[in-house]
């Protein structure tokens, strides 16, 4: 009898997509039949065209139970060689405190998390993040930063581009930026990636002979050089100031710690990678970047800002800051496509530094430049030429014995060092280092490895003055009070608590696929296995991830119909730009470089056309009709008023709108007829796994949000993955990378730092896939369609469903129409946000892609029993919204215009309010069971960005 067999006669019961899938299949029919229909069947034949549903079989294997993939993804990490690694590069190894370990990378109450748009449920995670900014703000020197970006070579993109925007009119006539030669090898190559369709020419130069001409507007420069040259910067910075030109600063965050701040020197803008403060380098990421400024950019800045307000009570609270900044609002004239970043790893980066504190950090600091210093000593004493006097954690070596020779000595010890291909190597030490590891360095290169450390570390120099730090840092309370694991763990908890996850309620948020991160996909990402490899290991110690990639591409080539995939892009708006570049790349291939429009539909999410103008592209509106579809004949229009221009167009499917629009293949021959390509947004992919394929209707290439569709959690706002799949034409053209090998034949220059984008959380999706199979992963896209429409017939009696299909359905979301009630009872979409607050549950996504609407998003994870939940608090609200246009009471007077209800509020001695405080507090049974406290009251935006706050608060407001 084989396993299979025992499997048939007793059913495992680690059967896993009983476990995802929130309704019980009992519940199918009573959903079905509230929908107006007898059958699944019926409702997907009602919901999706004929023309486009897929009728065959995913080519997945079967499904596995949750022990099983555990094993198999055991199997998987055992094939990756964990070497010592001193590759540096960016790339460092850390100690991650298994406090933080814990209590928040292992943590649902805070990587279920979503966005904090909804400022009054985010408290906490916003507060770890306000600290996140504080640091890198006492870091770099500078007046402004972000809640974090994709990784440091992205930071530097967005730096250039930043640049570009603030000198404005200046800028006419100058496209160049100069970059020194000693950044890192993936900074540079993600910068002439950006560059070009920007029309930016990067000149690559020494960083000791940078040359500014009339027509630079930037410069980059390395702190310390990615060979560990440590040189002052200022020179650099002067000169590019001498030009009329701005100068940014890429530095080490811990090296920071001991150097001078680059505002010290006048860096106009300072970028880096987080990541050895505490998040593994899991062979390339996740890990969170930061980019800071001057107080005058701080609106040119891209990415996610938090701020200090008040609220409706006239106490301090935090929100996102400046958010008229972003794509979802500016579109094409957006100051970057950023949506996700890196809100997960910023908090764990935040919570190192919180807990070390500024002397445990200089401590680090210190151990692990001394441990640098005296194998430089020893190194030197052996004969082996140091080629730079002053530096932090890197060291270049001209070894006495060759270059070879030491490799192969190394190679025995199981140590990789970086080969600079010139006859010297690297060595890059972290907080890792033990003794033994650099006994065995110092042998590796001839050395004696039994000397006294003692007498070595007597012999390292000290740093140069003008470089070393002469200001204090993290001087707010928080980062003195909490040096106990003790104390540690509570602040985090109470953090925690300040937020709504999904360890609360569902978060019904349209076009974000909140589903359940199940824990059996979690438990791998912190295997050592998967976090210590550091992303430019020799290919042969990473065999493990390259069985792991092949089989996940693979994958996701059958789920959309494609022939090939590019895991880098690490963030769907990466997705979005890196497949605009492979179209583009095509059309030069083909000597159409001039085709550069780009087609979207008015309804698209904002990352679309701020995509678009970052791959060089004109965007071109095309009309929706009042159904919500794509307007065929205004495309028709456009596509032949384009003609010999046309690059692509860019679609969502099913839309933006939540309708599988009858008439795709038509919009893709369309576009395929005036010789553009079709890109499709897989942001709503979670309605077509087994029932549509992009590559079937018509597209050539497609992004996929594996941190929707694909199980990997949100993170509170990041990480993300928003790998690409393409058609067979596409595929020479994926990108490559400057370091390790991967992409096309043809291939563009890298779009992420790192080879494979955030790798370690690859293993999240590959699971679910594994687990769920075929059948399952099929299933899990009807029941979304379930619920989704389950919702809509629910509620559309109390809000008009917005948009439908011709027969009445919508896919797996459903925009709910709210704008009457301004006028009838001045209720507005917010004040509905807000209140749904109260029923502990986090609003739907307010005002996208309608102005005045809810769009919800249930997921398949939901269960009947949670969607009734919902149900009721909507209708209970839509109640209380008839109160008002009855004229019971006032807009003013109501719960809606006050909510969400804090404690303070319902137990204040001066409550004056035309409603009881049970309504407020307590207006559902479920409430009355277990209640979620908003910990502030209703935010003052306004009030905020008018008085911007980046940074800790004095303690005197906490008083």
């Amino acid at each position: 009898m084989t396993a299979a067999d025992l499997d048939r006669l007793f059913p495992r019961s680690d059967v896993f997509a009983p476990r995802h899938l929130g309704p019980r299949r009992s519940d199918y029919q009573p959903m079905l039949e509230t929908c107006g229909v007898a059958s699944m069947a019926e409702l997907l034949e009602r919901a999706i065209p004929g023309a486009v549903r897929w009728q065959g079989t995913l080519r997945t294997p079967a499904a596995r139970g949750e022990q099983q993939v555990l094993a198999d993804l055991r199997a998987i990490a055992a094939k990756n060689q964990l070497w010592r690694s001193y590759l540096g590069t960016g790339y460092h190894g850390t100690i991650t405190p298994p406090v933080v370990l814990r209590n928040v990378l292992e943590n649902p109450g805070w990587y279920t998390q979503y966005t904090p748009y909804q400022a009054e449920i985010s408290q906490g995670r916003l507060e770890a993040l306000l600290n996140y900014q504080t640091l890198i703000l006492d870091l770099t020197g500078l007046d402004c930063a972000n809640a974090s970006l994709l990784d440091e070579a992205t930071a530097a993109a967005e730096a250039m581009t930043m640049f570009k925007r603030v000198l404005g009119r200046q800028s006419e006539g100058r496209d160049a930026f100069v970059v020194a030669a000693d950044c890192h090898p993936q900074t540079i190559a993600v910068l002439r990636t950006r560059a070009e369709p920007l029309g930016i020419e990067v000149r690559v130069q020494a960083p000791d002979a940078l040359t500014f001409g009339p027509d630079v507007f930037g410069c980059l420069v390395q702190y310390a050089g990615t060979d560990g040259r440590l040189a002052d910067p200022s020179a650099a910075i002067r000169a590019a100031h001498d030009h009329g030109a701005l100068a940014c600063v890429a530095a080490d965050p811990l090296a920071l710690v001991l150097l001078k701040e680059p505002g010290a020197f006048g860096a106009d803008a300072v970028v880096g990678s987080a990541q050895r403060f505490g998040v593994p380098m899991g062979y390339g990421g996740p890990h969170a970047a930061f980019l800071a400024t001057r107080d005058d950019y701080k609106r040119q800045m891209p990415g996610r800002i938090i701020g200090v307000t008040r609220d409706a009570r006239g106490n301090r609270a935090l929100r996102m800051a400046l958010q008229t900044r972003e794509q979802h609002i500016r579109r094409d004239k957006a100051t970057s496509n950023i949506c996700t970043a890196q809100v997960l790893l910023a908090v764990m980066a935040s919570f190192y530094a919180v807990y070390h504190g500024p002397d445990g950090l200089r401590a680090i600091a210190e151990r692990v430049r001394g441990s640098t210093g005296m194998l430089r000593e020893a190194l030197r004493a052996a004969g082996n030429e140091v080629l730079h006097d002053a530096f932090f954690d890197t060291l270049q070596v001209h070894p006495k014995q060759g270059a070879a020779s030491v490799l192969a000595a190394a190679a025995q010890r199981r140590i990789n060092l970086r080969d600079f291909g010139d006859g010297t190597l690297g060595v890059s030490l972290d907080e890792t280092l033990e003794e033994r590891d650099l006994r065995d360095l110092i042998e590796v290169f001839g050395g004696d490895g039994r000397q006294d450390l003692a007498a070595l570390a007597r012999k390292v120099p000290a740093l140069p003055v003008a470089l070393r730090r002469e200001t204090a840092i993290l001087t707010h309370p928080v980062f003195h009070s909490y040096r106990s694991e003790t104390e540690m763990l509570r602040y985090m908890h109470r953090l925690q608590a300040k937020d709504l996850s999904l360890t609360t309620s569902m978060i019904p948020l349209g076009s974000c696929t909140m589903k359940l991160n199940a824990v059996a996909e979690m438990i791998p990402v912190t295997w050592p296995e998967f976090g210590k490899l550091h992303p430019f290991v020799p290919t042969e110690q990473a065999q493990g991830y390259r069985e792991l990639h092949d089989a996940l591409s693979r994958w996701l080539e059958d789920v959309t119909g494609f022939a090939a995939t590019s895991l880098q892009p690490n963030a769907g708006s990466q997705g979005e730009y890196t497949g605009l570049l492979v179209i583009r790349a095509w059309h030069q291939h083909r000597g159409q470089g001039h085709r550069n429009v780009c087609l979207i539909p008015s309804s698209a999410h904002g990352t679309n056309p701020a995509s678009a103008v970052m791959a060089g592209m004109e965007v071109v509106v095309v009309k929706c009709d009042e159904h919500g579809n794509i307007d065929v004949a205004d495309l028709k229009a456009k596509a032949d008023q384009h003609s010999d221009a046309l690059a692509a167009l860019m679609i969502t499917y099913p839309s933006t709108h939540g309708v599988f629009e009858a008439a795709v293949k038509e919009i893709c021959a369309i576009v395929h007829e005036h010789g553009g390509q079709v890109y499709l947004d897989g942001a709503n992919m979670n309605a077509q796994v087994g029932l549509c394929k992009p590559g079937d209707l018509g597209a050539d290439v497609c992004h996929l949000n594996l941190h929707k569709t694909f199980c990997i959690p949100h993170g509170g706002g990041g990480p993300g993955m928003g790998p690409i799949c393409v058609a067979s034409h596409l595929a020479p053209f994926l990108p490559g990378h400057p370091v390790v090998k991967t992409g096309g034949a043809e291939a563009l220059g890298p779009v992420s730092a790192a080879p494979w984008g955030s790798a370690s959380i690859l293993p999240i999706s590959y699971a679910y896939i594994a687990m769920m199979g075929p059948d399952g992963l099929t299933e899990a896209t009807e029941v979304a369609i379930l619920n989704a429409n389950y919702i809509a017939h629910r509620l559309d009696a109390h809000f008009p469903v917005l948009y439908k299909s011709a027969q009445g359905f919508v896919a797996h979301e459903c925009i709910l129409d709210c704008r009457g009630f301004e006028k009838t009872s001045h209720v507005t979409a917010a004040d509905i946000a807000k209140r749904l607050m109260d029923f502990g549950f986090h609003a739907p996504t307010m005002s996208f892609p309608v102005a005045g609407t809810l769009m919800v998003e249930p997921t398949e994870s939901e269960s009947k029993e949670e969607l009734d939940r919902f149900c009721d608090a909507m209708i209970a609200i839509r109640e209380e919204i008839r109160a008002i246009e009855r004229g019971e009471l006032s807009h003013d007077d109501s719960p809606l215009a006050h909510a969400p209800h804090t404690l303070a509020d319902v137990v204040s001695s001066e409550w004056d309010r035309k409603y009881p405080r049970e309504q407020a507090a307590f207006p559902s049974p479920w409430t009355r069971v277990h209640k979620y406290w908003p910990t502030v009251a209703r935010v003052d935006d306004v009030y905020g960005d008018r008085h911007l706050v980046c940074t800790c608060p004095p303690v005197e407001e906490y008083a």
